[in-house]
């Protein structure tokens, strides 16, 4: 994929965030979603690409924009594979809480690019940079053999480590369990994929992603963490006989088989996304009098390369979106 396409992508996510950024703390997640996918679906129509939603905000009958199968692109040059999620974190947007995000992957695989991904659940451990997360954290394994292999790994004590979980009676148990070895928990309301990405980021604080979230927030945050080059491992866990029926129409035959990162995206992938509310990975939409700032991060797998890109969008200079 050529490079400069990469910014391209994330002109589509500045869109969606300032759009969603207009309904933060208004309680509203369902309208921020919809201004927010609308906005994305516009920005595309600029870019000079074939794209076919893998992943994205519903099937076509439900009448909102980025449904599977959809075509984005003006039509003309690369195939690509995209999943894409307007608001990750869109109770978190709505409520004015941390950690939203509008997040595009792409791959240059247009047939199998990302693991196909029914509205499911994913059970999923995720670690950030270094040999000492991708070698020692096992989705197989007890929180507690994890946290313990991993301090050990890094020379530290299992109390000195973090562990973000989401916030859901779910995980009674495993926060239980998580306390119990000694570890800090982040109890984190929404923004799975900022969480996750957080992790290859010292400075957060966080060193572990564990639970069961969405299956899409996974994918999003599966392709990130290959460009950036930390490890998730994930497996289905779906929810009622109807979830399984849908892993079985997209032929996921074993929906208990551990997946790793390079089971769930394949290609060249480039990712991009940028903060709603400002969060342990990206800042905010901020505005001021005619404007406002986004802070935006785009990253390549073919490369391992992180831009972080701030941006002021000057609304009195030009149309907003």
């Amino acid at each position: 994929m050529d490079r400069n396409l990469a910014l391209e992508v994330v002109r589509v996510t500045e869109a969606a965030a300032l759009a969603a950024a207009r309904f933060v703390g208004r309680g509203d997640e369902v309208a921020a979603d919809l201004e927010a996918a609308r906005a994305i679906e516009r920005a595309f129509r600029a870019i000079p690409v074939e794209g076919s939603v893998v992943i994205g905000e519903g099937q076509e009958e439900d009448g909102v924009p980025l449904f599977e199968g959809q075509r984005l692109g003006s039509g003309d040059g690369t195939k690509l594979s995209i999943a894409v999620d307007a608001i990750d974190g869109a109770i978190a947007c709505a409520t004015g809480a941390a950690n939203a995000l509008s997040v595009i992957a792409i791959s240059d695989d247009p047939t199998c690019g990302f693991q196909r991904c029914p509205r499911t659940y994913m059970e999923k451990i995720v670690a950030g940079l270094g040999p000492d997360g991708r070698d020692v954290v096992d989705l197989d394994r007890s929180p507690s053999d994890n946290l313990k292999a991993l301090a050990d790994a890094r020379g530290v004590y299992v109390e000195d480590l973090t562990v973000a979980i989401l916030d859901r009676p779910r995980h009674d148990k495993l926060i239980a369990e998580v306390r119990k070895a000694g570890a800090r928990i982040r109890l984190i309301p929404d923004g799975e994929v900022s969480v996750a990405l957080a992790t290859t980021r010292p400075e957060s604080g966080i060193d572990l992603l564990i639970g069961v979230g969405t299956a899409s927030a996974g994918l999003l945050a599966a392709a990130g963490l290959l460009c950036a080059g930390g490890t998730l491992q994930a497996r289905f866990v779906p929810s009622s006989a109807e979830e399984a029926n849908l892993l079985a129409a997209a032929g996921i035959r074993d929906p208990t088989k551990k997946l790793l990162l390079t089971d769930i995206v394949q290609g060249s992938v480039m990712f991009a996304a940028t903060g709603v509310t400002t969060g342990d990975f990206l800042q905010g939409v901020r505005f001021f009098r005619g404007g406002a700032m986004t802070n935006s991060v785009v990253l390549r797998s073919k490369s391992r390369t992180l831009r972080r890109i701030e941006a002021t969008h000057r609304f009195d200079f030009k149309p907003e979106y």
